[in-house]
Order: structure tokens, then C-alpha cells, then sequence
């Protein structure tokens, strides 16, 4: 009964610990660089600001190969981030520009296969042997724009888990389905979970280009990314395809979540593609994230290496305009972040603001009779408005300048990838059109039996559509919207432009408007959209979130 005693004294002694008096894993994170410099202030930045100690965390390195300053960059970055980190290990080899036979950075060789496949069992073999808790395995076309991704990854608990990364298409870094002969096979769930419409951690059969394996736990042991070190394995010499088939062979899942936003993937090169192509690429990403975050952040002893942006033209037209609202200063700001990427120049136009109109400036436009909108059954809003005359004006300095054509925009847009590049392929069809006057960029599409352009591939004759917030306009088709006096009848902008070509289903709004010979085309598939739509998260509407005239016109004078 004594020894009893004495053991329960004992055991009464030894202090209990929370999960809050443990350090936090170790984590060895393996980088792979190869030609992308351009790529580079953006991938390092973003990792150097994920919020976990810097002493738990040791870097594994290597470069090789490169036409560019990818190691130049990577030796800065080391040299100014390396007394934070637990260690570093590189090794750079730049005596060889490219690998034998290779026809360009999209072109997989042999060799180049071996050397990958060689360099990530390196870095897995390494984390083994230092005894980290984890590997984060990341590729540098990789931008985590959440800095708790890494904090997020190991909270998960799970073998192998990667956060999902959205990218300028439907390209990711996972599969939801595989084929039996390893091929990436569709899968309506696909959709669902890169688009965020179901929401959760999901076991796939594919994951790569930033993958948190945990060795910490025995199974993590049969992982490899060398076909050869699976038994009786028949596949393809690819080092994704051995991981995939590796885990699934040892009975554990590879883990996919989206429960949070966490960054964006580049889609890879092809075959033929330039490195040009890549950096264009690039800023089709940049552009993304700008729908939802501030630009990429880059840490200030790199920006030396960061691309310059281009120089700013107005593309193929003789202006550009950028409607907004002094007080809507975010968008603004958003705009020209776009604009400077894009290497457009704009004129901004300040917007006629809605609340800024009283009873004694209304008194001078006369309505459309009987207007109604067709789906809240109101009068015009003065949102609604201060809308159509921020185009109005605009329609009225092209005509008092001449200009042959424009491109008019509003400041809620998104871009679509390549969009330079896609306009200039869409005008030069436009251009060889016997007639037109309006094209639009971006809309809701209301019709569904519209009809493509004879001997054009990006045209269609636009019908009933909703939007201006993007759309070309030459001199005819301004003085012809000027002419037909809408402010004597006053509509909605997107509702007058169909009635003056034509495609409006209100008839008895028609006829108050007796020329209807607008010319309106418009991209096909589209090269804007909003940034936001009606009932998203940031969700905002100048035109919805203002009164209607009524409520102005009957409003006492004091109350103005």
C-alpha cells in the first residue's frame, strides 16, 4: 500500500502540459526553380509571409538549368531571409542553360523527367533524414495570398493534404477522378469543389504543386515519387503520378481542402509555349487576385527583379474611358492597379452621382410614358439615372471630338485572360465588317438565339441584353444614340441600348423610339465580366442602392 502511495505522490508532481507549451512542428519546405524569374518575387514573398515561426521551418533549395536569373534572385532572397530560418540547404548549378534536345521551357525530356523526379525524392529523403515533422513540397508557379495556409495545412492532421489553388481557368492542382491507365478522367464534382459551391476537406486521387506531407507518421514512409520504388507499377515516368500511386497503394488518402481561399497556381506551359507566354500568363494570375485581394505582395529586396510594366497605349482605339464614382475610391484604386498591368491608358470620368440629383435638375428630363421596370415593377432609380448620363457624356465627347471609335468601361469589371491580345483579334474582325456601331464586351445575355456573324470567329449580332459595363462605340453609333434624344424619354442605359437595335421585347416602349438602327455586335465569348454579381459577398449596386424619382418628386424641398 506504501509503494502505492508513493507512486500517486509522485505522479502528483509531474506537471501536466496544454498543446499551447508545445513548439509547433517542424517543417521542411523543398522549393524547385527552374526559368522563373519572373515568377519568383511573387512565389518567395508570399511564402516568407505565412504566419509560422521561422525557426521551425528549414529550406531545401535547388536550381539547375536556367537561361534566366533564377538563381541570381533565389541567392538575394537567401541572403537577406536566412538568419530566420532554422537552416538553409541549396544547391544551384548554372553552368548548363538547357537540357539536351530540349525545344523550349514547356518541352519534358527524358532527362529532365529523371532529374525532377530525382530532386523531389531528394527533398523527401532529406526531410526523413532530419527528422521534420513535415514537408511542404511547393512549386514556384504557386502565389499563397492566405498567410495562414501553412498554420491551416498542419491544424488538419492528415498525411498528405493540399490547400486548394484557383488559377485564370479551371486548372487546379488536383484531380477529382483518374483512369485506371492513370489519366485525368472528368468528374461533375470537379466544378463543385474548384468553384467552392460544396465546401470541405475531399479525398482525391491527384494532388501537386504544393502538398504538406506529415512523416511524423509510419504510413508517410511508402510515399515516393520514383516510379521504380513502386513493385509491379506500369504507368508513366512522372514523378505526380508516382505519388499519387504510392499513397493509394499504401491505403491512406491524399487530402484536398477548400474550406478557405488560399492562393492561385500559374497554368503550366506546354510543348511550344514561350517563356513570354508564361509571363503573360502571370499577369492573367496578378489580375485574378486583384478580383480578390490587394496586388501580390513583393518583398522590397526583390522588386529590383521584378518585371516592368508595360508601356500604356490605348490598344486599337482612339480613347479609353473608365467610369467611376469619386466616393467609390476602392474601385478606383482596383482599376488603375488593372490598367497599369494591362499597359492600358484610360481617362477616368467621374461619374454623375444619382445622390447628387435633386427635383430642380430632374425637372428638366422628361420620362419614358408609363416606364416600369420589368422586374421590380418601380420608376427609374436615380442610381439608375446618374448612370445613363455618365454614358450620355461620354457619348457626346466622342461626337464633339471625331473619334472613330472608343472603348467605354465601367469600374466593376473583370478582365478576361489574354485580354489584350483577344481585343486586337476581335477588332481586326470588327473592322472588316461592312457596318457597326456598337460592340459589346461584357453583358447579360437575355436572348438565346442570337446568330454569329457570317466569316467571323468572335462575333455574334448581339440581342436582348442587360450591362453596359464594357463596350466599343464608334462615331455613327454615338451620334445615333445622341440623335434618338433619350432625354426626352429618359430609359435605363442597358434598356435603351436594345431598343435602339431593335432586340428590346417591349413594344410599347419601342415605339416612342421610331429609328431603331443601332448596328450592335457584340464578343463572343465574352471579354468582361462583373466583378461581383447580385447577391455575392462585395456585392455592390450605385444604381439598386438609391431611390427611386418618385420618391424625390414628392420629397419636401427642406428634406432635399
Amino acid at each position: 500500500m506504501k509503494y502505492l502511495l508513493a507512486f500517486l505522490f509522485i505522479l502528483s508532481t509531474v506537471p501536466t502540459f496544454s498543446k499551447a507549451d508545445f513548439k509547433q512542428p517542424t517543417i521542411l519546405i523543398s522549393i524547385l526553380a527552374r526559368n522563373k524569374a519572373h515568377t519568383l518575387p511573387y512565389f518567395l514573398s508570399n511564402l516568407e509571409r505565412q504566419n509560422y515561426p521561422k525557426d521551425r521551418i528549414s529550406l531545401w533549395i535547388r536550381s539547375d538549368h536556367n537561361s534566366d536569373n533564377t538563381i541570381d534572385i533565389l541567392k538575394v532572397w537567401i541572403s537577406s531571409v536566412k538568419h530566420k530560418y532554422h537552416s538553409v540547404n541549396t544547391e544551384f548549378i548554372d553552368d548548363e542553360k538547357s537540357y539536351p534536345d530540349e525545344m523550349g521551357p514547356g518541352h519534358w525530356t527524358p532527362q529532365r523527367f529523371k532529374q525532377i523526379i530525382y530532386l523531389r525524392e531528394a527533398a523527401l529523403e532529406h526531410g526523413r533524414k532530419i527528422w521534420a515533422d513535415y514537408l511542404l513540397a511547393i512549386d514556384c508557379d504557386v502565389f499563397l495570398t492566405n498567410p495562414d495556409t501553412l498554420p491551416y495545412l498542419v491544424s488538419r492532421n492528415y498525411t498528405v493534404v493540399a490547400p486548394m489553388l484557383k488559377s485564370e481557368a479551371l486548372y487546379s492542382n488536383f484531380w477529382y477522378g483518374m483512369t485506371e491507365d492513370y489519366y485525368y478522367q472528368r468528374t461533375d464534382e470537379y466544378k463543385l469543389v474548384l468553384h467552392r459551391e460544396t465546401v470541405g476537406c475531399y479525398s482525391v486521387p491527384m494532388i501537386h504543386s504544393c502538398v504538406l506531407i506529415d512523416l511524423r507518421k509510419e504510413e508517410s514512409d511508402f510515399l515516393t515519387y520514383d516510379p521504380n520504388n513502386i513493385k509491379n507499377f506500369e504507368g508513366p515516368t512522372d514523378d505526380i503520378i508516382s505519388f499519387a500511386v504510392s499513397a493509394n497503394r499504401s491505403g491512406f488518402e491524399l487530402k484536398l481542402c477548400n474550406e478557405e481561399e488560399f492562393g492561385y497556381i500559374m497554368i503550366p506551359l506546354d510543348e511550344d509555349n514561350s517563356i513570354e507566354l508564361d509571363y503573360e500568363r502571370l499577369v492573367n494570375t496578378k489580375m485574378a487576385v486583384l478580383h480578390e485581394y490587394e496586388p501580390l505582395f513583393v518583398n522590397s529586396i526583390l522588386k529590383p527583379y521584378v518585371r516592368p510594366l508595360p508601356k500604356k497605349d490605348t490598344l486599337v482605339f482612339d480613347k479609353i474611358y473608365m467610369i467611376n464614382l469619386k466616393r467609390r475610391h476602392e474601385r478606383r484604386k482596383r482599376m488603375l492597379t488593372c490598367f497599369d498591368e494591362l499597359g492600358l491608358e484610360v481617362d477616368l470620368v467621374d461619374a454623375v452621382d444619382g445622390q447628387a440629383l435633386n427635383e430642380s435638375f430632374l425637372g428638366k428630363i422628361l420620362f419614358l410614358p408609363g416606364f416600369e421596370d420589368p422586374y421590380h415593377k418601380r420608376p427609374m432609380k436615380l442610381g439608375e439615372i446618374g448612370c445613363f448620363l455618365s454614358h450620355y457624356n461620354i457619348w457626346r465627347d466622342v461626337v464633339h471630338n471625331k473619334y472613330s471609335s472608343v472603348l467605354i468601361l465601367e469600374d466593376d469589371i473583370r478582365f478576361e485572360p489574354f485580354f489584350r491580345t483577344r481585343v486586337k483579334a476581335l477588332m481586326n474582325e470588327v473592322n472588316k465588317m461592312p457596318s457597326w456601331d456598337l460592340v459589346y464586351y461584357g453583358r447579360k445575355i437575355l436572348q438565346d438565339d442570337e446568330k454569329w456573324v457570317d466569316g467571323t470567329n468572335y462575333l455574334v449580332e448581339a440581342g436582348y441584353s442587360y450591362w453596359t459595363l464594357g463596350y466599343v462605340l464608334n462615331y455613327n453609333g454615338a451620334n445615333k444614340l445622341l440623335d434618338a434624344d433619350p432625354l426626352s424619354r429618359l430609359v435605363p442605359v442597358d434598356e435603351y441600348l436594345p431598343i435602339l437595335f431593335d432586340k428590346h421585347p417591349q413594344e410599347d416602349w419601342k415605339k416612342h423610339y421610331p429609328k431603331r438602327n443601332l448596328v450592335a455586335l457584340s464578343a463572343a465569348p465574352l471579354l468582361l465580366y462583373p466583378t461581383h454579381y447580385t447577391g455575392e459577398k462585395g456585392y455592390i449596386s450605385d444604381t439598386e442602392d438609391s431611390v427611386v424619382i418618385e420618391e424625390v418628386l414628392h420629397t419636401p424641398k427642406e428634406d432635399l
